[in-house]
């Protein structure tokens, strides 16, 4: 009976197993699946951004204001509605025109993001930061959460303030580039996801748990390119144990990032500790193909003279940067994204 039961399964005559049968199918069902969305997608983006281009043409031909509550917009809505039902709501109407007055050129549009996406991205008056998101979401497949939590946190401001204006430029038209180990950095880190901001007293050790317990956000934060390899990893130098509060492995850059967590100022002794670090991982732990490993001393606060000095001649990967736990002051971080690029420009 056995014998049966395993001729059923394994098939007939070398032919492929019920169970492979079953599995290929799924895998094509899953694939079908996904292309089906993907051309709804693209057809729903296309519908919308041709009734906007309509409703521009309509606004132009009649010297109409185009405001954001014009009478055109609630007209066309009721009647929409009215006649197509749901989907048309004043809001939704208002994102169409939008969508094509940001982008008159379709070919512009990312194909593979989906109309929700770009009702997030039309938010961005900016045209360059609303570039740089839509790279972002096409390269590294962000759903709309992780669009929202990215914008929120204001990642674009924090990375093009440790660029130079091509810099800034490229980031609209390439996204982010991780060809460096500077690359990788942001000034400061936003741990909002945490919730530590509503403890009244924390320990390094809490925010390493908040961390690790929040780790696809952790490492949303951290950018492209990480992979988690552990927490508190053991070093054994000379009978002592010391231990690296996290450790990453960057398969783009391909090595150790090592990560040690301040939970006030960072002091010159914590940048000496990251050195021993470096150097042991450099020595002993990376294998063939891995480069010299990367150290980031993260503080809340940071003197920057005291870094400056601390980290000078040091031959290693090492940096120093800041975390905030909690959203960075939108304001305050565009003014000086334009100040920088408006300085830029004056020395040109």
């Amino acid at each position: 009976m056995r014998e049966i039961e395993n001729k059923k399964e394994t098939g007939i005559n070398g032919r492929s197993s019920y169970g492979e049968l079953i599995k290929n199918i799924g895998e094509v069902l899953d694939s079908g699946r996904k292309q089906a969305s993907v051309a709804i997608n693209q057809a729903i983006v296309k519908t919308y951004w041709e009734i906007g281009k309509y409703i521009i043409e309509y606004e132009q031909a009649g010297n109409e204001k185009a405001e954001y509550g014009s009478e055109t917009l609630k007209r066309l809505s009721r009647d929409l509605t009215d006649r197509y039902g749901n989907g048309f709501s004043w809001s939704n109407v208002y994102r169409m025109r939008q969508l094509y007055s940001a982008y008159p050129i379709f070919a512009t549009l990312s194909q593979k993001l989906s109309w929700s996406h770009f009702v997030e991205l039309l938010k961005i008056e900016d045209p360059l930061e609303r570039s740089f998101y839509m790279k972002e979401c096409e390269q590294e497949n962000w759903g709309v959460r992780e669009l929202r939590r990215q914008m929120k946190s204001m990642l674009f401001q924090r990375l093009a303030l440790s660029k130079d204006k091509n810099a800034v430029l490229g980031l609209a038209k390439e996204g982010q580039v991780i060809e460096t180990a500077e690359s990788i950095l942001k000034d400061p880190y936003i741990f909002e996801f945490t919730g530590l901001p509503e403890l009244p007293v924390y320990k390094e050790g809490d925010l390493e748990n908040a961390l690790i317990n929040n780790l696809s956000q952790f490492l949303l934060e951290l950018g492209k390119g990480f992979t988690y390899v552990g927490r508190q990893q053991r070093i054994n130098i000379g009978g002592r144990i010391y231990k690296v509060d996290l450790v990453f492995y960057h398969r783009i850059l391909k090595c150790f990032v090592l990560i040690d967590l301040k939970r006030g100022e960072v002091q010159h002794e914590d940048i000496g500790q990251m050195n021993l670090y470096l150097n042991y991982y450099r020595e002993e732990m990376n294998t063939e193909g891995d480069t010299e490993p990367i150290g980031i001393v993260m503080g809340a606060y940071e003197d920057q003279l005291m870094v400056k000095y601390a980290t000078q001649n040091i031959s290693n990967q090492l940096f120093v940067s800041r975390y905030q736990l909690y959203l960075p002051d939108r304001e305050q971080l565009e003014q000086e994204v334009r100040r920088f690029l408006n300085q830029d420009n004056a020395n040109e």
